[in-house]
């Protein structure tokens, strides 16, 4: 009985101990039971910011279920240890800028993500659904700028989801829309979306998030995309703001194939790779699928108004006011293209520059070139990289948000995103910027730039918007690089709280009203500018308008 006190009475006095008993209860991530099973994450201390990685929402898409619409994941019994990124889905080693942490290459790609703050349960804390960007055929939300522990660090409840890309996401044909349900096919990218917006609904109050208060947010592909849900009758509902940062789903900028073209394009793909059925179709391995959809002469594949997903193209659900009305915070880069997207080797002179306009132009040439003017080398690169952005993805973001303004009634706050990037660190050697937001690397001294590109190029945005400067390696930032993202993670936190930019610290960010368009213009001194381009847009519009 001495013995037993004695025991008891130590046991006690230990558990006061600074640094024991509490401390390794306070260290231990909770264990959070939904719908399928019990998971349990990874807590942070040095931020108290769980997070949950790799956890299905889908059973994975192989075999018989590949090209069709992503199904209920299974429970499980055990608790499933979320502490490692699930795999990226099939992809070329495409863009020089993606870095993944994922868990290798694989068909079996339907994961994603959760960062919260630790003991959130109950809080009903806004939720934030970020899409990553790749044109629909690369990427993955294990890249770490996309990490979601910034935006959880503000009270928000942040994903990332992967997936499918590409001819696994893409790919339409008459026999898969007879087989499927609801007789369409293609569009796998868009509904495997859907799928996870559906997962948040049934799951993330048990992490403490609020159904009711889900922001879609994106980059260039994740854009487009967030534009396509917000159209889509299967996703309106299930969201209550969106982010678009570079892209809507708006011609020229990835806009969708009728079903008719899309299911034709399926057709001379099968007859290409030589299948002459579904099950010789889902018979050949994924690499090799995903090598032949790489190969020459293959259709281009895109997601397709196909009745079920899209009823109709985005920029007619938007005219007519048929899309979600929710607030809408979406912009762009100063700029998104280099001009060297335009002119390519030809010298950056007067005589060149009106050559190329007249070759894109030749019965609006002096209406551009009013537009667009290029008298000196200095204009002509101003231009050269205007116009290239512009028919890049900037003109359909500006459609996309001037049509939500008109049809929706709700608030849209538009930027544009003028930073440019630091110079690279010197470990990157010789290495340069890429097109589109990638990295060139190669071990050959390279010449300089005759003129370096000025401006924010697409893609830049992305670490600052989601606080992740420090996860880039690639770039010295400096202090006012931290100063900007510290201001755009601020604006972004506050959207996915409130619908509204604006808060405490922040220069205050005017709704985007016609006829007097506004913007934010977002810079180390970031403040209001009037838009002075408006014209640009309208006459592309006229160029554009009804593709």
């Amino acid at each position: 009985m001495k013995s037993y006190c004695f025991s008891l009475l130590l046991l006690t006095q230990l558990s006061w101990l600074p640094g024991m008993a509490q401390k390794k209860t306070a260290a231990s991530p909770a264990v959070v039971k939904i719908q399928s099973g019990r998971i349990q994450g990874v807590l942070s201390p040095a931020t108290g910011i769980q997070s949950f990685k790799g956890i299905p929402y889908a059973q994975p898409p192989v075999g018989a279920l590949r090209w069709k619409a992503p199904q209920p994941e299974r429970s499980w019994d055990t608790i499933l240890k979320a502490d490692h990124f699930g795999p990226r889905a099939m992809q070329g080693n495409i863009f020089g800028d993606m870095g993944f942490r994922s868990d290798g290459m694989s068909e079996d790609c339907l994961y994603l993500n959760v960062w919260a703050p630790a003991n959130a349960a109950g809080k009903k804390l806004p939720v934030l659904v970020y899409f990553y960007g790749g044109g629909m055929v690369a990427g993955d939300g294990s890249e770490a700028r996309y990490d979601g522990e910034s935006m959880a660090r503000k009270g928000i409840i942040s994903l990332t989801v992967n997936y499918r890309l590409g001819v696994f996401g893409l790919l339409a044909h008459p026999d898969l829309s007879k087989e499927a349900s609801y007789h369409a096919s293609g569009n796998y990218t868009l509904l495997d979306q859907q799928a996870a917006l559906a997962w948040v609904q049934k799951n993330i109050a048990a992490f403490g998030g609020d159904p009711k208060r889900v922001t879609i947010a994106g980059e260039s592909a994740g854009s487009i995309s967030v534009s396509a849900l917000m159209a889509s009758p299967l996703s309106k509902e299930l969201i209550h703001g969106a982010i678009g940062e570079s892209g809507a789903m708006i011609f020229p900028t990835m806009a969708p194939l009728s079903r008719e073209e899309a299911e034709k394009n399926g057709v001379a793909f099968a007859n290409a790779v030589g299948a002459n059925s579904l099950e010789a179709l889902r018979a050949i391995p994924a690499e090799e699928l995903l090598r032949k959809a790489s190969g020459p002469g293959i259709p281009p594949l895109a997601c397709n108004v196909d009745g079920y997903v899209l009823p109709k193209k985005p920029v007619d659900i938007y005219a007519a006011g048929e899309q979600a009305h929710i607030p809408l915070l979406a912009g762009w880069n100063s700029a998104e293209l280099p001009y060297r997207a335009l002119m390519w080797k030809d010298d950056p002179t007067t005589d060149n520059y009106v050559k190329k306009i007249t070759e894109l132009y030749p019965n609006n040439t002096d209406e551009v070139l009013q537009l667009y003017p290029g008298g000196t080398p200095e204009q002509v690169i101003a231009s050269a990289t205007d116009l290239a952005s512009d028919r890049f993805i900037v003109y359909s973001t500006w459609k996309w948000a001037d049509l939500h303004r008109s049809t929706s009634q709700q608030p849209v706050y538009r930027y544009i995103f003028s930073r440019p990037r630091p110079d690279m660190t010197p470990k990157m050697g010789n290495a340069q910027p890429g097109l589109a937001g990638g990295v060139i690397k190669t071990n050959a001294p390279q010449p300089k730039q005759a003129a370096p590109l000025k401006g924010a190029p697409h893609a830049a945005e992305i670490e600052y918007a989601m606080g992740n400067l420090q996860h880039n390696k690639v770039y010295a930032w400096t202090k006012d690089d931290y100063t900007v993202s510290n201001t755009m993670l601020n604006y972004f936190a506050n959207f996915v709280k409130t619908g509204n930019p604006n808060g405490p610290g922040v220069p205050k960010w005017e709704q985007d009203a016609t006829p007097d368009s506004r913007y934010m213009n977002i810079d180390v001194q970031s403040g209001m500018k009037k838009e002075n381009t408006r014209a640009r847009y309208q006459f592309l519009d006229s160029q554009y308008g009804g593709k």
